[in-house]
């Protein structure tokens, strides 16, 4: 299984997602066509070039249609229309998706699954505040990493064509890791983020921060404008793995306000060169 220069992509949810997916495949030539249930983001899709065509409802021709097909939907919408819609796509068809956790879906899916089709997640990390089709940006890909989960489910030949397609979409570095690895890894570096940035947003209620806040507050809390829907969904399918991760932050935060009270300026310091290193090591480019 490869992704062949003419091969057809279906997106299934054209949002924010879905539709830097269509248009970064569009760039480079590929045929797109999407399903999304809102006809006014077929529309937009259509007008502004990110897709050949599309419906908003799973037309069977168009998943006949399809030689790979991206989900790009809700982790508990995804098991739903993988288990409606299966039928309709040929065989040999290679189905991967962007869901934030792996964990809830991942098995379920695979098992599901007719044998003739075949199922490797990845995971984007990029993304933006913003929501819909119409905010839709290739370049959010660019210098991005693309995590890839496969299991002992998946053939050597599918697992190489989803990391090809990271690869074509423009991701600076594609990594492997087990459903579960992936998703303690992101309670940490992005789940556990969002619920600091939230806490923060709602820990005092001082009235016209506009006026007062710099840029240390504004980037910290750049995630705080959040698609509440999506997050409180990934947030409860990944709950063990993101209760450890905040329970650990609670701790190190307990630390520091610790080594203030006692006013233990080196354990301060310490804490602080600590993070400086480890801060700086993101900067690096890799080898």
């Amino acid at each position: 299984m490869k992704i062949d220069a003419g091969a057809r992509f279906l997106i299934v949810g054209l949002g924010l997602l879905g539709g830097s997916y269509a248009q970064a495949l569009k760039k480079q030539g590929y045929p797109v066509r999407a399903v999304t249930r809102s006809q006014s983001s077929i529309d937009y899709a259509l007008t502004n070039g990110l897709i050949d065509s599309g419906s908003a409802y799973p037309d069977p021709d168009l998943l006949a249609w399809a030689d790979v097909v991206v989900l790009a939907v809700y982790p508990h919408v995804l098991v739903e229309w993988v288990e409606v819609n299966q039928e309709h796509l040929r065989p040999g068809v290679l189905i991967t998706d962007v869901t934030g956790v792996k964990g809830c879906v991942v098995d379920r899916v695979q098992a599901l699954l007719r044998p003739d089709l075949e199922y490797v997640p990845a995971h984007p990390m990029a993304g933006r505040e913003t929501l819909g089709v119409q905010n839709a940006d290739c370049r959010i890909f660019q210098g991005a990493n693309y995590i890839v989960t496969p299991t002992e489910k998946n053939t050597p030949e599918a697992v190489s064509a989803c990391e090809d397609l990271g690869r074509i979409l423009g991701f600076a570095r594609i990594s492997r890791l087990t459903p579960a690895e992936h998703d303690r890894m992101i309670g940490f570096v992005s789940q556990l983020t969002h619920c600091i940035a939230v806490a923060l947003m709602t820990c005092n209620d001082i009235q016209r921060l506009e006026s007062y806040t710099g840029d240390s507050f504004r980037d910290l809390t750049r995630i705080a404008k959040i698609n509440d829907e999506m997050w409180s969904e990934l947030f409860l399918d990944n709950r063990p793995a993101l209760l450890e991760q905040m329970d650990a932050f609670t701790a190190q935060f307990t630390k520091m306000r610790d080594l203030l009270e006692r006013r233990d300026v080196e354990g301060m310091r310490q804490m602080m060169r600590q993070s400086t290193a480890r801060r700086k090591a993101l900067e690096q480019p890799e080898p």
